[in-house]
């Protein structure tokens, strides 16, 4: 199949490329910065520029293909609102896809955005999921809820480092799921029928606690994590500050998210029918357990390594003599 990946230089994206190309499909990667997708074209994918924001470059990409996979989003740190990626950008390529004869269209939503009309990334999220079922395009819709990936910089990494981890106190638990899994289904439902105009939870084995989170890398690292509360009043506050600036617009945007992680109810979902559908085995998912696991056994491993390493150094200079000099 010849298959056109959105987004493909992300955290999900990537993965979805990776795994495409391991089953045999014809990848093109639509990016806007070729310089930073070089990676791609060394596994083997076609490099296309082109801007979901510039409408009149689609086109161009879309020609001869038969299946879009579309993982982009907006990036807190991107000069673009979520409305001009998330809305327009993604409205432009679905009706380019239209004009070009796409016969199957998998997008990325994210799980009970129908639930939160007050938070922009959501309500947008739901409004492009409406607007792809009234396109006439066979599509699939899936709806996962956070990435193990992103638990490495919010939790691992300043455990390790001795920084504080920031939380918001009882907060949502999340059933995250590892990037690779996710891109598992997302390919997959190119293959199976019954995923046609359809919409998919894709969440992981369970949900977790941002405490429960902690506990555990304290128990993988050997390290006491430094806790830091940040009261979602407070995030409130900061959030009807910045939404004053335009160059605050995009952050006033993310911490409107908290309010889906205020209601403390869980972002979980069956997943039993979902397994069934696309035929994949439950058991093959990764757990976040065997996830943080993994990373922290690479990372102590290698902490040993360059203490050893140290410490030879430091043996070797003790061992050299130093030249005398006679009066």
């Amino acid at each position: 199949m010849n298959l056109l990946v959105v987004g493909a230089t992300g955290t999900l994206g990537r993965q979805v490329v990776r795994r495409a190309l391991d089953e045999g499909h014809q990848v093109r990667c639509l990016v806007r910065n070729a310089r930073k997708a070089t990676f791609l074209k060394e596994w083997g994918a076609e490099i296309v520029q082109g801007d979901l924001c510039v409408p009149e470059t689609l086109p161009r990409v879309l020609e001869g293909i038969t299946a879009v996979i579309d993982a982009a989003t907006s990036r807190p740190n991107d000069s673009l609102t979520i409305k001009q990626v998330d809305w327009d950008g993604k409205v432009a390529l679905i009706q380019a896809a239209v004009a070009a004869g796409v016969e199957r269209f998998v997008f990325f939503s994210i799980l009970d955005a129908q639930n939160f009309p007050n938070v922009p990334l959501m309500e947008i999220k739901r409004c492009t999921e409406i607007f792809l079922a009234e396109s006439g395009l066979n599509y699939t819709i899936l709806q996962p809820c956070g990435f193990l990936q992103g638990l490495i910089g919010q939790y691992a990494i300043p455990i390790l480092d001795g920084q504080a981890v920031w939380i918001t106190g009882e907060s949502s638990p999340i059933a995250y799921m590892d990037t690779q899994d996710v891109a598992k289904f997302a390919v997959r439902a190119l293959e199976v029928p019954e995923t046609q105009n359809k919409s998919f939870p894709i969440v992981g084995t369970r949900a977790w606690g941002g405490y429960e989170i902690i506990r555990l890398c304290e128990r993988l690292s050997g390290k006491d994590a430094k806790i830091a509360r940040l009261p979602l009043g407070f995030l409130r506050g900061v959030r009807r500050v910045v939404r004053f600036f335009q160059w605050g617009w995009n952050v006033s945007d993310r911490l409107a998210f908290t309010e889906v992680l205020a209601t403390g109810k869980p972002l979980d979902a069956s997943m039993d029918e979902v397994y069934e559908v696309f035929g994949l085995d439950p058991k093959e998912t990764t757990t976040l357990e065997a996830y943080l696991q993994e990373y922290f056994s690479r990372i102590m491993k290698k902490l040993k390594e360059i203490d050893f390493e140290k410490n030879k150094a430091k043996k070797q200079s003790k061992k050299k003599t130093p030249f005398k000099t006679k009066s």
